[in-house]
């Protein structure tokens, strides 16, 4: 979502900007439509132009691919499985698991691919395909992202009322909640953008189908698909913004009202893993968008998407598990069964 935002921040020049701030009409340059013919697939440019940079990266990204595959699916059954896990947070840290797994998945596959065999084309439909998934699940991470802080305030500001506040009922409906508005989103972002006429060389400067390079090779009037761009992440990305900032206040201010020094430990120690994933999830868009405009490049926005579709959804499984007791516990529980089975088979 973040990436998208910033992405097409970066195809405006200042005159462009200054036109949409002050309302004055934008006419985008237009290529001639009678020289436009119908895009069957794209050639995705991928991360290095260099041969011998092919293996290497293959190998890194299998690893990535491999660690973020075990990490989430061994959360999601780690937690399905131990009693104790049955919990709200729980419960929002296996669909934040689900989602990370969905949405490396529908990029890792195709880079680790492209890199090996150094083929970067993609048909027009697995391009839509992948655009939809991409932006489908990062913005139920989002929102999930906002549920879980929620879930948080609930937890510290209001502890006699968590069990009443967050049932499953609650959890259930702000999860489908996620889902519902990350498809809706999805939906609107790909509908917008592949209704545009594609007639320039099809050659995407990106490892995946993402909203900034697809608008660079469009002959048709990017004004509109550029607004709603704007409007529609700017929104989503402020409510979710928001409702973690006003959560995490209250949060602080409950904690350094506490008169124990070991009460706010225990309080901020159950914040401090979501704190840790919101900080990663929503700092690599700030450092883009902190980015001089004449510094911000493609190449900045291809590392980011790297962070976004590859190294959170692998972090994020480490981050919930290092600093958690009763992940740890349910873990080595889970190991113990294994090699009691193990050792009862042979």
């Amino acid at each position: 979502m973040l990436t998208d935002f910033i992405g097409v921040l970066s195809i405006y020049n200042s005159d462009s900007i200054f036109l949409l701030a002050t309302g004055l009409p934008y006419n985008s340059q237009l290529i001639p439509m009678e020289n436009s013919t119908e895009v069957t697939e794209f050639i995705l440019v991928g991360l290095a132009n260099d041969p011998k940079l092919q293996i290497p990266l293959f190998l890194i990204f299998a690893l990535i691919y491999l660690v973020t595959l075990m990490g989430n699916l061994g959360m999601m059954v780690l937690i399905l499985l131990d009693s104790r896990l049955h919990t709200p947070m729980y419960f929002f840290l296996s669909h934040l698991s689900l989602v990370d797994f969905g949405y490396s998945t529908a990029i890792t596959p195709k880079v680790m691919a492209g890199s090996l065999t150094g083929d970067g084309v993609i048909s027009y439909d697995a391009c839509v395909t992948q655009f939809f998934f991409f932006v489908a699940f990062i913005t139920v991470e989002s929102f999930l992202l906002a549920s879980m802080a929620y879930d948080r305030y609930v937890a510290v500001c209001r502890p006699l009322h968590y069990t009443t506040t967050m049932t499953t009922v609650m959890c259930a409906s702000l999860v489908m909640g996620c889902y519902i508005c990350g498809f809706l989103n999805a939906s609107i972002h790909t509908g917008n953008i592949f209704r545009l006429s594609f007639c320039r060389a099809s050659v995407v400067d990106h490892f995946f189908c993402d909203a900034p390079p697809l608008l660079a090779l469009s002959c048709s009037d990017n004004y509109i698909s550029e607004m709603v761009i704007f409007l529609v992440v700017g929104m989503n990305n402020l409510f979710s913004v928001l409702v973690i900032l006003i959560s995490y206040l209250f949060i602080f201010t409950t904690i350094l009202r506490m008169r124990s020094s070991e009460g706010r430990q225990k309080a901020f120690s159950t914040c401090t893993s979501h704190l840790t994933t919101v900080s990663i999830f929503y700092g690599t868009g700030t450092f883009m968008y902190l980015q001089p405009s004449a510094n911000h490049s493609m190449d900045t926005d291809k590392v980011a998407s790297v962070f976004y579709t590859m190294v959170i959804p692998m972090l994020n499984p480490v981050v919930y598990s290092l600093r958690n007791k009763e992940v740890k516990s349910a873990f080595k529980k889970a190991i113990g069964k294994a090699k009691s089975s193990i050792g009862f088979i042979f």
